[in-house]
């Protein structure tokens, strides 16, 4: 088969297209022929050798979410079958024509949807249901703070918790993506590079809020989180070390927490993909929730790809498609 591969550390440059061994299924696996691939920041730490693939995985072919057409099933398969359309939560091996997983790790694709919008899905769908939901314990009426609106994590974060039934309010980096993130649901847009989000919620707080900053985002985040209110770091961009004021987590009784999930032992991730296909896929169904895709490349310009994320200047995701 065909595959980005990456040829050493280093920048975009180091992707090639390549010729590769095609990838064998066991009994609970299924083989995909990939129609479209999603590109993940986690893609980039990868190819420059900052995020070592998990066990098993192949270390030298990116990609965590895709979609396309399933060509064999292992003996032990059951909810799916050959020729049926599906997108799917990967350790890895993405970037590539075939793909093997695990069924619980697949979703069918949604009536309505290309493959590439399929694509988009599944890594930021389960990140937000497992921590803003699932660990954040966001409830219909409260309010979610999301850093990083314009992401793919964060235009996913937004729809989800609208449709839901909960405010929302992002801080993003320009008035532009702002309006994208207010169109999507969003209640409140605050510029970062104009605005202190600290001061500006300062009398409102927030219950729950999504952070992939860390470093100096923690002191002002602690300070506006409500009583009881819960703090999810997934990324720390900023930088993972900073002080913390213990005493004002314990006067208003805050929990901070955080996760990974490309780690995360199959069962985890079988039982929260299923989790998204009840309670997320009837959203996309009835038009509450919608795919912002920002720009396709083709796999052989996937190079050209990685440069737009690293540029961020988009809002919605990045995909590449067959």
């Amino acid at each position: 088969m065909e595959a980005i591969v990456i040829t050493k550390s280093g920048g975009p440059e180091v992707l090639q297209l390549k010729e590769y061994p095609t990838p064998e299924i066991s009994a609970d696996r299924v083989l995909i022929e990939v129609k479209a691939a999603g590109i993940n920041r986690l893609d980039i730490f990868q190819r420059e050798g900052n995020y070592p693939a998990p066990a098993g995985v192949p270390a030298d072919i990116l990609g965590v979410e895709v979609a396309g057409i399933i060509v064999d099933c292992g003996p032990d398969i059951t909810d799916f079958k050959v020729g049926d359309p599906v997108c799917a939560l990967l350790e890895g091996g993405g970037y590539a024509e075939f793909v093997s997983v695990r069924e619980g790790q697949c979703l069918p694709v949604p009536d309505g949807l290309s493959f590439a919008e399929a694509a988009s899905l599944p890594e930021t769908v389960c990140t937000v249901w497992s921590n803003v939901f699932q660990r954040g314990k966001l409830q219909p009426g409260e309010t979610l703070l999301i850093h990083g609106g314009n992401s793919g994590i964060g235009i996913t974060g937004i729809q989800i918790a609208h449709a839901l039934g909960s405010k929302v309010i992002v801080t993003a980096g320009s008035d532009e993506k702002g309006k994208i993130c207010l169109d999507l649901g969003a209640d409140v847009c605050i510029n970062y590079k104009t605005q202190d989000f600290e001061t500006e919620l300062q009398d409102e707080g927030a219950d729950v809020i999504l952070d992939m900053i860390g470093g100096h985002y923690l002191a002002k985040n602690i300070n506006i989180l409500k009583p009881e209110g819960r703090l999810v770091h997934i990324n720390a961009v900023d930088g993972n070390k900073t002080q913390l004021d213990i005493t004002k987590v314990m006067q208003k009784r805050l929990t901070i927490t955080g996760s990974t999930l490309r780690s995360r032992e199959y069962e985890f991730k079988r039982q929260l993909t299923r989790q998204v296909q009840g309670h997320v896929w009837p959203l996309i169904t009835s038009k509450k929730f919608r795919p912002v895709l920002f720009r396709t490349f083709p796999f052989s310009e996937a190079s050209e790809a990685h440069r737009l994320l690293e540029g961020g200047t988009h809002t919605g995701k990045i995909i590449l498609v067959r």
